[in-house]
Formats: structure tokens, sequence, C-alpha cells
């Protein structure tokens, strides 16, 4: 029986668990360790920052689901991993041997980057995770009551633009339904070296319509902008030209600021010696497999994919939750080949699928694939956007409490955007 192992209980992570055990069956072993005992649904967090969802909307206690299945489950933090002895030391100083590994952690978020950034020790908040959009909504109700300037947007070196978009036209959207939206100036502040670069170089017409959007809703924006530090209610940002020369110092007042830092791999990762790249993202073959450790696999947000192109500001790929799960799937085919003697032959499709959410109306990207040129190349808009998304979070928190997938809605969710079943 072979023993297989799942750091990491979030979008790739999750849907690992579920896929794996049913590829390998009741004879084989699979554990799940993460250092928290539920699982939340990042692409909510928006919402949840504003109030429009509560923390028990968006949160699942994952222990339960995960035994029905007849996976294990370990609430432990992972100190570090002993690649060549197959062995995890968690927290306490217990081990955990395993036969394969896959790594789902998700990143570090890079808030040390940026001195005076973070919602911990530093002045700007972020929806990264369910708690910091906990912390933002606190401070959003008293901010309320004394409204002020705003300012959202990317630290440089982020990879993960959409909700930052997502995140300004929300709060927009909420504070014209309380009509304070006239007391509150807006600045949309990005690495990206145009509005709509995504960190893909931009997909369809994503340029024009998101600065359409942004001069709707009155949002200013900065382009190639070098966040340097931030103090209490002031963001220093050096905007720079095409070949990263400073053009221009912004020294912008706030009231409020969500900024969506870089990324790192996390720490017990990013040791394992010859496992990550510089940043501490684990490298891969085509196979989803460590490029040193042939029984280590990763996918999601802590594997390394070389940006789309160079920018005058570092930014970085994006992973969405399509191409997440395309990964998860080609793993679980390739350690249930493994285990019964084949090779490793599935791929991951690494397409990229946004649903991005604007109050009452949305935006939707499909990149396929998502470096250029692509076979699909579109973005577009409505308020399909804005219900499919609700939509999608209430199948997948339906699909991650039970552990069941809806063939169905799935063929649905991918035939109303243009693209084929996963494993085609």
């Amino acid at each position: 029986m072979a023993h297989i192992v799942i750091l990491g209980a979030g979008l790739g992570g999750m849907p690992a668990a579920y896929e794996i055990k049913a590829a390998v069956g009741a004879q084989h072993r699979v554990t799940v360790v993460n250092a928290t005992d539920y699982f939340q649904f990042v692409p909510s967090n928006p919402w949840v920052a504003v109030g429009w969802r509560e923390r028990r909307e968006v949160v699942i206690d994952i222990a339960e689901p995960l035994r029905r299945k007849g996976i294990d489950f370990v609430a432990r933090r992972v100190d570090r991993i002993d690649a060549e002895a197959n062995r995890l030391l968690l927290d306490g100083g217990d081990e955990l041997d395993y036969d394969y590994l896959v790594i789902t952690t998700g990143a570090r978020l890079a808030f040390d980057e940026v001195p005076g950034s973070g919602p911990l020790d530093g002045h700007t908040h972020s929806v990264c995770t369910v708690d910091h959009a906990q912390e933002w909504w606190a401070r959003y109700q008293e901010f309320l009551k004394d409204p002020g300037p705003i300012i959202v947007g990317a630290m440089p070196g982020a990879s993960c633009f959409g909700p930052a978009y997502e995140f300004s036209f929300i709060v927009a959207a909420d504070l014209r339904k309380r009509k304070l939206r006239n007391k509150v100036p807006i600045t949309f502040v990005t690495s990206e070296p145009y509005i709509g670069h995504l960190g893909l170089a931009g997909v369809g017409d994503s340029k024009s319509m998101l600065e359409s959007e942004l001069r709707e809703r009155d949002i200013r924006w900065i382009t190639n902008a070098r966040t340097t530090r931030v103090e209490a209610g002031k963001m220093f940002v050096t905007e720079v030209n095409d070949k990263g020369e400073p053009h221009k110092e912004h020294e912008l007042p706030f009231k409020l600021a969500m900024m969506l830092p870089a990324f790192k791999g996390v720490d017990a990762v990013a040791a394992v010696p010859g496992l990550c790249n510089p940043r501490g993202f684990v490298l891969i073959d085509e196979y989803q497999r460590s490029k040193k450790y042939g029984n280590i696999f990763s996918a999601g947000v802590c594997v390394a994919i070389p940006p789309v192109e160079a920018t005058p500001v570092p930014t970085g790929a994006p992973k969405t939750g399509y191409m997440i799960e395309s990964m998860v799937t080609a793993i679980a085919h390739n350690i249930a080949a493994e285990l019964a003697g084949q090779p490793a032959r599935a791929k991951g499709t690494w397409n990229a699928i946004c649903l991005a959410d604007m109050g009452d109306t949305g935006a939707a990207f499909v990149a396929l694939p998502q470096i250029p040129p692509r076979n699909v190349n579109w973005f577009k808009k409505g308020k399909w956007v804005h219900l499919a998304k609700i939509a999608f979070e209430k199948y997948f928190m339906r699909k991650m409490r039970t552990g069941n997938p809806d063939p169905v809605y799935e063929r649905y969710l991918l035939k109303s955007l243009g693209i084929q079943r996963l494993e085609e």
C-alpha cells in the first residue's frame, strides 16, 4: 500500500485529495496535511471584506468531509520536508512518512518586500485570506463613519491582478449603495505596464475594457508603479517608464489601502535542496512532477511558471482556478498510472480562465493557452459573469463539502465558456 500525502488544503489541495483518492482506490492511503482545520474559498474574500458574505459562508471544516471519503487529515504545520528520506517533520516534532508527496501549499505572502505593507505589522490590507478580508471589514465599518481616500492595487512582483480589479469595483459599488461614493477618491496602483495586462500581456480587449470600467467608476490609476514603502496614511510610489527608469514620484494619501503582495514559496518547501527556484516555487516537468524528486508532484500557486513577458516593474503569471484543477487532474492520473506500473502521461492544460465580480456586473476572460499566441483569446463583461461567479461559488463549496463533482454542471460551465472537458 502506498501512502500519498497532500500538503495544503486550498483550491488545489482539496480537489487533489478527492481526485487522487478516487483514482487510486481503497488499497492506497491518502492523507491531507494543513496548518488549519478548514478550507476557505479564496475567490469570495472580496465579498467578505465589504460584508456581502460572512466567514461561515466561505469556510468549511474539512476533517469530516475528508473522513467520509476515506482520506486522513492532519491539522498541523509542516516545519521541514526531508525529501531524501520521504518524510515530513510536523510542528511539535512528530514525523509523517510518505511514498508520494503532492505540494499544494499556495504561496507565502511577501509583504516584507515593501516596507510598511501588510495587515499585521504594516499599514495595508489584503484579501488573500479570509482572516485578512475580515480585518478589512472591521476597519471598513469604522471608515464608513468618516470616509476618505482608498488605494487598491498590486505590489511589484505580484502575479494575481484579477482580485485587485475586482475589489476596486466591489468597493466602489458598495460605496454607491451607501451613498458615500462621492466622499471616497479611489486610486488603482498596479505594477502592470498597462491597465488590463493581468500578468498575461493582456487578454482580448482587456486593456480598453478595463480602462473604460475604471473611468466609468471614476477610479484613477497609476501603472508601471513600483511601490517603495508605506507609512500610516501615505503610500510612496515610483512610476517608471518603459525602460524601468523613474518617471514620476507619487506620495498618495489614504485612509484604507488593499494592495496584493508578491508571492514566494512557503518556507518549508523553499528550503528543500533542488526542489524550487530562487523565489521558492516548485520546479516541475510537464507531468507536474518535481524535476529532482520523482515522487513529489505539485500544483497551484506554489509551482514555478515564468512570466509571460518582461515588464518594467516585475510581474508574475497568474494561476487561475481552472488551471489549478487541470494540474490536479493530471497529478491524480499520473500517480495512479505509476502505482499500476505505467508511465506518467497526463498533462495539465494550463489554460487561464477568470470570473471577476464588479458588484452587480462582472468581467470574464479566457486565454487558451495562457502564453500567447492563443487559440482562444477573449475578454467580455456582463451581468451574467456576476451571476456565474455566485453559481460557481455555491457549486465549488458543495463539491468541497461532499467530495462529489457534478459532471453535468461542469460540462455546462465549460461549454458556456467555449471550452472542452479537462481531459480533452
